[in-house]
């Protein structure tokens, strides 16, 4: 997939970080350090992070302060893990989740 950073800016330098390889459904993909998981998969070009319980409607990015359950998904076997303020570690196993999940 195609990397969504911004790489260049007239007024804004952005500094290099150490990369982090994670898997999102079954792929390798990577991160940055200081990444969450949502703004990881959304700069790697995930718009989509969830369906709706009823509707299944899709669900992407959308309050990036852990109000809304747009960005739940399951992290490293354990559901309802709120990516969108859950920074990014290397080997993470994300998948997305289907329903409400399950309580281990």
């Amino acid at each position: 997939m195609a990397d969504l950073r911004i790489e260049q800016h007239p007024i804004i330098e952005f500094k290099k970080r150490k990369k982090i390889k994670f898997t999102f459904n079954g792929k390798e993909m990577y991160g940055y350090e200081g990444d969450t998981i949502a703004s990881a998969l959304h700069a790697a070009g995930v718009k989509v992070l969830g369906r709706s319980l009823f509707e299944k409607r899709p669900r992407g990015f959308y309050c990036a302060i852990g109000n809304c359950s747009s960005c739940l998904m399951k992290v490293n076997g354990e559901a309802n893990v709120r990516t969108c303020i859950t920074e990014l570690e290397e080997g993470m196993v994300v998948e997305t989740q289907i329903g409400k999940g399950e309580i281990i």
